[in-house]
């Protein structure tokens, strides 16, 4: 859902909203690899400074019902071009998260068969397993800085570290509470918080919990260098004597001046295109080195591809979004999966909960598995970039799109083979793929294969083999690699 704050903000938005609905899709496609939902993206852009955004957004799921809930008939004035049933499912982004569980039953009314799943990141009443509470975006971006900070030997405690979006967002807040290296400035919706000292950290962790934003940080526990100024602010005099004329403008550019140099960047907020062509060299400074060491890019589109290929060739070790921020849909793709899999009895039983902090403990283990194997996937991903990188030379940021593109190709190839008609090896995958948790709890294999629909089962075996695959060999393996890889599933008696 895109706001405007006016009618300029609304013009703007207007003129940008198909590129930037076309670029978000595309780096979901790259981001869902590792997941059967290929992965797409719908923007609603609301009219100038209208606070209704729940009618624009009922109206959008309408339209999609119309189109997936029903058989298209020629009389409704809808073509069916696709010729099969489509399954979508939707998950929280900007603006909708709390919107989810009308969304399901909305759905529900409507009588669509998989509402339960219709959409992610609901409340623990409708089996959801909300994204912010649990830190699961967060999660594959912090495993990534951690992977960074180790390959270019920073110190996990005394590291510095410049982030955007704040303590009131999923992102932001979680990124503070699970980080261990010291925060120097944030850069939120309210305003810029600065300290080359480090931010003090249980100030801002209590903000975190609280999810406020750096408006409602304690300034006494700033130290002498410290400062804070917000965007209604103006001719505020910084330690350093530097005025701020206007601290909106102040905030907007503060990730391109000195200020907001720290070894590790990550942006968990912000517009798309925040850094572009003509602005990433105000990110160098004057000899052409980078402000930062590494940059972990958990914001979707923080930074242009123009402006990732000259921050990396001056130094930087760039992990751009589809890599880095995959956590949530891995989350909400493991959500999608136990709607579908258990039984409705079972399910009303083991994933629902009125009082999320009282729920039963077949959700709380499964919540720890999806956890682990977000982390999992993060780093699976990491190393083979990092290894790719080493073995090519070529940016990371490349690295991210030809991995995903290799690995979604592969999984279509896989798709159109004869493997998945040997049901022996579909077991064998599917066994492998699933979450033992769930299997077990659905009552084995035969009984989940008999609830989720063949086509979804289609896609796990798919991505599931083609990502491991690739995470394992990468981008030039040898003629032979992919008979070793597959040689337990066809025959489980000859182990690698």
């Amino acid at each position: 859902m895109i706001r405007s704050n006016d009618r300029q903000a609304y013009h703007t938005n207007r003129a940008s909203q198909f590129n930037e609905t076309y670029n978000l899709a595309f780096t979901q496609n790259l981001k869902n690899k590792d997941i059967p939902e290929r992965g797409a993206k719908g923007t609603v852009l609301v009219n100038a400074q209208s606070t209704d955004l729940k009618g624009p957004f009922k109206n959008y799921i309408s339209a999609l019902l119309d189109i997936i809930g029903n058989k298209p008939s020629a009389s409704d004035g809808i073509v069916d071009r696709l010729g099969k049933p489509e399954i979508l499912f939707l998950g929280p982004d900007e603006n909708t998260a709390d919107v989810m569980d009308w969304a399901a039953f909305y759905a529900r009314d409507r009588g669509y068969p998989y509402w339960r799943s219709f959409t992610t990141g609901k409340s623990t009443s409708l089996g959801g397993i909300p994204h912010d509470r649990f830190g699961m975006t967060t999660l594959s971006v912090r495993r990534n800085v951690t992977g960074a900070m180790a390959k270019i030997g920073l110190d996990p405690i005394n590291s510095t570290k410049f982030m955007t979006g704040g303590p009131d967002g999923d992102l932001g807040s979680n990124e503070i509470l699970q980080a261990t290296e010291r925060t120097t400035s944030i850069a939120d919706g309210s305003g810029v918080l600065h300290d080359p000292d480090g931010l003090d950290r249980a100030e801002i962790k209590r903000l975190a919990k609280m999810r406020d934003t750096i408006k409602e940080f304690d300034v006494k526990k700033l130290g002498p260098r410290g400062f804070r100024v917000l965007v209604a602010d103006a001719n505020v005099k910084l330690p350093d004597g530097t005025v701020v004329e206007n601290g909106t403008l102040f905030r907007n550019q503060f990730h391109l001046l000195p200020y907001s140099s720290a070894d590790i960047f990550v942006p968990c907020g912000g517009r798309p295109e925040a850094v572009n062509l003509r602005n990433v060299h105000q990110m160098l400074d004057k000899n052409g080195s980078p402000r930062f060491k590494a940059i972990i890019e958990g914001a979707n589109l923080f930074i242009t591809q123009d402006a990732r290929l000259v921050l990396e060739k001056a130094g930087v070790l760039l992990i751009k979004d589809a890599s880095a921020n995959k956590g949530g849909v891995t989350s909400s793709s493991r959500e999608v999966l136990a709607a579908l899999a258990l039984p409705e009895d079972k399910f009303r039983t083991l994933m629902t909960a009125e009082d999320p902090h009282n729920a039963p403990q077949f959700y709380s283990d499964y919540v720890k598995y999806i956890q682990a194997d977000i982390q999992k996937n993060a780093e699976l991903e990491f190393e083979c970039i990092w290894r790719e990188g080493k073995r090519t030379n070529l940016p990371f940021c490349q690295l991210t799109n030809d991995l995903s593109a290799r690995i979604n190709q592969l999984g279509l190839e896989v798709q159109a083979s004869n493997l998945w008609k040997d049901l022996a090896v579909r077991r064998r995958v599917l066994d492998a793929a699933l979450p033992p948790l769930l299997v077990k709890t659905a009552g084995g294999l035969d009984a989940v294969l008999q609830r989720v629909p063949e086509a979804y089962q289609h896609a796990i075996f798919s991505s599931y083999l083609a990502s491991r695959f690739v995470y394992q060999h990468g981008l030039n393996p040898s003629a032979f690699a992919l008979i070793d890889f597959l040689q337990p599933y066809l025959d489980p008696a000859k182990k690698n």
